[in-house]
This record gives structure tokens, C-alpha cells and sequence, in this order.
């Protein structure tokens, strides 16, 4: 047992949190700018980004590995053929999670009190500089208990990634188990705990945060 956590957390972990950092990463930006357009750009902005929300939320996470890592992997010619399914998991999982962030993000963004922004512009700021110092900076604290949800999914997400040859903790216990099954329900219970361990402490801690927030912005936090 000692060797399977060992095996685990040296080979399985650090592809995972791999794939984790990087496709909340893509999906920050992709969710950051989709919530701008919907709410601040044109009517046809909005479109474009509820299209985009829709479409990718209801693509399975998996179908989109499968796209990235064998139907497109034309698109990442320039990797390293043995990278390319890593690669592929980041970019399914980042696009896909930016729809879900564009809607956290929408949500922390509309929560900002209008007489905050009334009161910059009054104060001569800019519309750009009334949200740099003053929506963004309130909407981030805001979503940060929906981003660790988010957060929370996209980790637990990475496991489809063995499906492809990444890895990641599933695949190693794939392996180990394919050679020792006695072993399996072990494994899966080692598993389990390393999931818990990187998922639950962070959303209690967030969670707690969000009922701050709701108290100190004096308002309902707006998620969806």
C-alpha cells in the first residue's frame, strides 16, 4: 500500500494538478472576457457569448479530449506527438470551463453596486478606470467561492484524461491494478482521499467566504 501512494503522488498527482492549473487558467480568460461582452458589449457581443456558453457546457468533457487530442491534433503540430494528449486535456477543459467561469464572473460583476460605478464617474474616472480599480477588483473577490466550485470540477475532471494515455492518478492506478487487481479497491480508496484532500478544504474555505461577501457588499451575490 505505501508503494501504490507513493506511485501515486510522484507520477499520477502532478499530471493532474498539471492539467487543473492550466485549463482553470484558459478558462479564466475565456470566462473573463465572455462576461465583459455579455455585459458591457454589444447586443450581438452577448449573442456570441451565450452561444459560446451554451454550446460548450453541453458538449461532454470528455468528447471535447477526444476532439483535441485525435480529431485536432493537426492544430498542435508544433508539440511533441508523446504531449499532445496533455496538451489536448488542457484545452478541452480550459474551453469548456470558461463557459462556467464567464458565467461566475457575469454574476460577481452585476453584484458590484451600480452607486459604486455612478460615484467613480462622478469622481471624473473613466469608464476603463471605473472598472480597473473599482468593479473588477470587488467582482474577483466576489467570485472567488463560485471559482473554487469551478475549481473543485475541473480538478475531478482531469481523471478523463487517462482516457487519452495522460498520467494522471486514474491511469496510474489503471496501470498499477492491471497487473495486481487484489489491488484495485485499495487504489480506488487512495484515490478517493487524494480527490477529498484537493477538493474539500478549499471549497469549505471559499464557501465561508461567500456568506462575507454577501454580508459585506451589502447585497445578494448574483452567480448565474
Amino acid at each position: 500500500m505505501p508503494t501504490i501512494l507513493w506511485i501515486l503522488l510522484v507520477r499520477g498527482v502532478p499530471d493532474a494538478l498539471q492539467i487543473t492549473f492550466f485549463g482553470l487558467a484558459m478558462g479564466f480568460g475565456i470566462g473573463l472576457i465572455l462576461a465583459l461582452m455579455r455585459v458591457y458589449g454589444t447586443e450581438e457581443m452577448g449573442w456570441v457569448a451565450e452561444a459560446y456558453e451554451k454550446v460548450l457546457r453541453g458538449i461532454p468533457v470528455l468528447v471535447l479530449i477526444y476532439i483535441f487530442t485525435f480529431g485536432a491534433s493537426s492544430i498542435f503540430w508544433f508539440v511533441d506527438p508523446i504531449q499532445r494528449p496533455i496538451v489536448g486535456a488542457y484545452v478541452a477543459l480550459g474551453i469548456r470551463s470558461g463557459a462556467y467561469q464567464s458565467q461566475i464572473f457575469r454574476g460577481a460583476i452585476l453584484s458590484v453596486s451600480e452607486g459604486q460605478v455612478i460615484a467613480a464617474r462622478a469622481l471624473g474616472m473613466t469608464g476603463f478606470q471605473t472598472q480597473i480599480y473599482i468593479v473588477l477588483p470587488q467582482a474577483f473577490r466576489i467570485a472567488l467561492p463560485g471559482w473554487s466550485n469551478e475549481y473543485a470540477v475541473v480538478i475531478k475532471d482531469s481523471s478523463f484524461a487517462s482516457d487519452v494515455g495522460v498520467f494522471e492518478i486514474l491511469k496510474v492506478v489503471q496501470n498499477v491494478t492491471a497487473n495486481h487487481p487484489e489491488l484495485w479497491l485499495p487504489s480506488m480508496g487512495i484515490v478517493t482521499l487524494i480527490y477529498f484532500v484537493f477538493t474539500y478544504p478549499v471549497t469549505r474555505y471559499f464557501g465561508k467566504k461567500q456568506k462575507g461577501a454577501v454580508g459585506e457588499f451589502g447585497r445578494e451575490v448574483i452567480w448565474a
